[in-house]
């Protein structure tokens, strides 16, 4: 450089300088004394660096930097707060002071923040650090009230990160802009919140250190946020929080619903006592039912056996029934006792070996008190039911044992028997199969699942795990939806104390009894249909169905884990997945459940995770609701609208002898009229989706945009679009539709 003959004490500088160029450009020493005329990161004259020590040795370090930094308040209607926002860059080497986002700008909805005084709005922050700042790996958040206006928490969608060269040169690491995504709601009692930019990844792909310190913060607070509770001793573990406003805006959620129409099941409450005749039901029916066409074809077909067996398939509750090649020792049936039920030219050991024999065991029940409603005793039963698969693909009961202990008080009842005995003996069915379908089919295997693994999730896996995002949009709302029923429907004065035969004292037992026998292959699908035997049968819709979705799921769930797991050995070096799933047995279900201690291969997790959202979505669509394309449905109104065909509770001990029962005294078997109606009530209000649905497989969170998950979305939407369509044009040619599975209305998780 060609700028006079310097004296002895300007020497270090220019030394410094030509230093600093060969780092910067790779140039040759004497290329730079020709070119480097200014400070190549911030284009300071050389003469006016000369003078100032300090400015060239930030420019050497490369601390004269600046950012275009772009805020992004998401659409919503209340994503926007009054609140100030405060910015930090952290970087691979250091920070930068905290800046103010908003003294010249509004957080609005939808608003876009720049952090500059420039005329031309862009987002531009001069940057001097005081030690080096290095590559910019996350960005700090804080809001701060604002005098005199109200605390609102604001919901950030994304900030948006460009450095700014004054001079041609590639930007740093090849990229124009860095995305740090947020995508949730921040308080200003959150303090801190740092956001990183980068694809999802796992914890062995880290290479900052001050990214891997952060991924392991994050987990250590939400640990102390995020803790386990006990709701009931011996079953899976739930949240320990004291009340919902515990929970956050991000774990929080509105369940809007339509209208509920409860006008003609309002008025009963006075009403303790029994129905007077099937008239005074069937009135009570004309008016509660007369819009619900499937309600109707219950009442027309209840006693008919035939409808029996399907409902067992299709019903509420199909997860019971299984295919059995060996008479329980405990049910008292013999071959000539069957014979009249089975094929002429066949026997009861020939139908249990061709595999026809099909059993409904209620055993959980057994031993069990019954609630006391309006202060009358009511009864349990453990039915033990056997049915058979006849020639025209039709499940039909054969034979009903009322209680597990055979005895001459404990008779078998048959179709044969008087009409009553055999009518009475079906409806104690009914009753065993609602405590079993509301606790264990719906609450425990649905929402307690559920709950299971978001707490898992929440403290085991960060939010730059694959798996975090992919399971948060299906287990999130567990923890608000389970802790509402925990302090209403399970509790004292509620629906289960004053008007279920269960009762909150036999509740515990239950789901004791339940959680010791689960077992994980129940919970898949496939392995779940095989082994009760019932994958084949030609009427049974659900386990069509569920196959479909569950492999459609499976493949989706395999193409997310391969794009982040280069194999098998990936798999058992993830340390945050190995914890999530340890943490999973640990609060979760008894060791005897057969859940994978750990992972080893890509299958076993896409599995598992597989049947998390197979339980979260469609199986609570089977037995809670579904809305399908043609009519909203609700599966539990359904089956439940006309009384005996699913009686709440049994106001009556089960009948010990056969000839003594008449329709008048079925009618005192079943509920009081107001409790009756209570429990009506709550069906309709627990079976309203959300006027913000979502449906299976669609997501509205930002990450699911990216290139690579857009393109396994749109598979298996696709896929999902075909399930929907067949089933609508298989349902058109049924006198009975099938639709509680049907996608396009199975909500993506447990809202309700």
């Amino acid at each position: 450089m060609n700028i006079g003959s310097p004296s002895n004490s300007s020497k270090q500088p220019y030394m410094t300088l030509k230093v600093m160029c060969r780092r910067q450009c790779g140039r040759s020493l004497k290329t730079a004394e020709r070119t480097c005329s200014t400070c190549i990161r911030c284009q300071t004259p050389l003469q006016q660096t000369q003078k100032r020590g300090e400015e060239l040795l930030n420019c050497r370090m490369g601390f004269c930097q600046e950012f275009e930094v772009t805020v992004h308040t998401s659409p919503g209607p209340t994503c926007g707060t009054y609140n100030r926002l405060r910015l930090s860059l952290i970087g691979s080497q250091g920070e930068t002071p905290p800046v103010t986002v908003n003294d010249d700008h509004h957080l609005l909805p939808g608003s876009v923040s720049f952090i500059s005084n420039r005329s031309d709005g862009t987002c531009l922050v001069l940057v001097r650090p005081s030690g080096p700042l290095g590559r910019v790996v996350l960005v700090r958040l804080q809001l701060e009230v604002q005098t005199g206006f109200p605390n609102l928490d604001w919901h950030c969608n994304r900030v948006e990160l460009r450095q700014r060269a004054k001079v041609q040169e590639p930007r740093p690491d090849g990229s124009e802009t860095q995305v740090f995504l947020c995508d949730k709601w921040l308080r200003t009692a959150d303090g801190d919140v740092e956001l990183r930019s980068g694809k999802l990844c796992l914890l062995a792909e880290e290479t900052e250190e001050r990214v891997k310190q952060h991924r392991l913060s994050q987990l250590q607070r939400q640990r102390q946020l995020i803790r386990w509770g006990v709701f009931i001793e011996g079953t899976p573990q739930c949240l320990d929080l004291k009340s919902l406003s515990d929970l956050g805006p991000n774990l929080s959620y509105t369940h809007i619903s339509p209208s509920i129409d409860l006008h003609y099941l309002k008025g009963f409450a006075g009403r303790a006592e029994p129905w007077t005749s099937f008239s005074e039901l069937e009135t009570a029916f004309a008016l509660s039912g007369h819009q619900n066409n499937i309600a109707k074809f219950v009442k027309a077909h209840w006693m008919e056996e035939w409808y029996f067996g399907y409902q067992s398939l299709n019903g509420c509750n199909p997860l019971l029934l299984r295919q059995t090649h060996l008479i329980p020792p405990n049910l008292a049936v013999t071959s000539d006792m069957l014979r009249p039920f089975l094929p002429a030219d066949s026997s009861l050991e020939e139908e249990l070996q061709r595999g026809n024999i099909y059993l409904l065991d209620y055993k959980l029940l057994d031993g069990l008190e019954g609630n006391r409603i309006n202060g009358k005793q009511t009864y349990l039963s453990a039915p033990l039911c056997l049915l058979h698969l006849n020639e025209l693909g039709q499940v039909v009961p054969i034979a009903i044992q009322l209680q597990q202990t055979p005895g001459p008080q404990n008779p078998v009842f048959l179709p044969s028997d008087p009409s009553c005995d055999w009518l009475l003996a079906k409806i104690w069915v009914h009753s065993a199969d609602f405590q079993g379908h509301q606790l264990v089919s719906h609450y425990m295997r649905t929402h307690m699942m559920a709950e299971l693994c978001c707490i898992a999730t929440l403290r085991q896996l960060p939010e730059h795990h694959p798996l975090h995002q992919l399971l948060m949009p299906h287990i999130r709302t567990s923890l608000q939806i389970n802790m509402q029923a925990r302090a209403s429907l399970l509790a004292a004065n509620g629906p289960f104390d004053q008007a279920v035969g269960s009762g909150l004292k036999t509740i515990p037992d239950i789901l004791r009894r339940a959680s010791a026998t689960i077992h994980y292959r129940s919970l898949c699908v496939p392995d779940d249909l095989l082994d009760r035997g019932v994958d084949k049968l030609p009427h049974s819709f659900y386990a069509q169905d569920a196959q479909r979705i569950w492999d459609v799921l499976y493949r989706f769930v395999l193409g997310w884990v391969q794009l982040y797991y280069g194999g098998d050995k990936d798999v058992q070096n993830d340390s945050e997945l190995q914890n999530w799933i340890a943490d999973i047995n640990t609060h979760g279900f008894s060791q005897n459940a057969g859940f994978p201690p750990c992972f080893q291969t890509e299958a076993e997790v896409s599995k598992f995770v597989t049947m998390v959202i197979f339980s979260c979505s469609a199986l609570h669509a089977a037995v809670n609701f579904s809305q399908s394309v043609l009519r909203f449905v609700s599966l539990q109104l359904d089956f439940a609208l006309w009384l005996p065909n699913c009686p709440a509770a049994m106001m009556r001990p089960p009948p010990q002898a056969k000839g003594a029962v008449t329709e008048q005294d079925i009618l005192s078997f079943l509920p009081d009229i107001n409790s009756a109606n209570r429990v009506l009530m709550t069906l309709a209000m627990l079976s309203q989706p959300g006027v913000d649905f979502v449906p299976l497989c669609h997501y509205r969170e930002a990450v699911f945009r990216v290139d690579a998950h857009r393109r396994l979305l749109e598979e298996v939407q696709a896929e999902l679009q075909v399930i929907t369509d067949d089933i609508i044009e298989r349902n058109r040619h049924l006198e009975l539709p099938y639709a509680y599975l049907c996608p396009s209305g199975i909500e993506n998780s447990v809202a309700i």
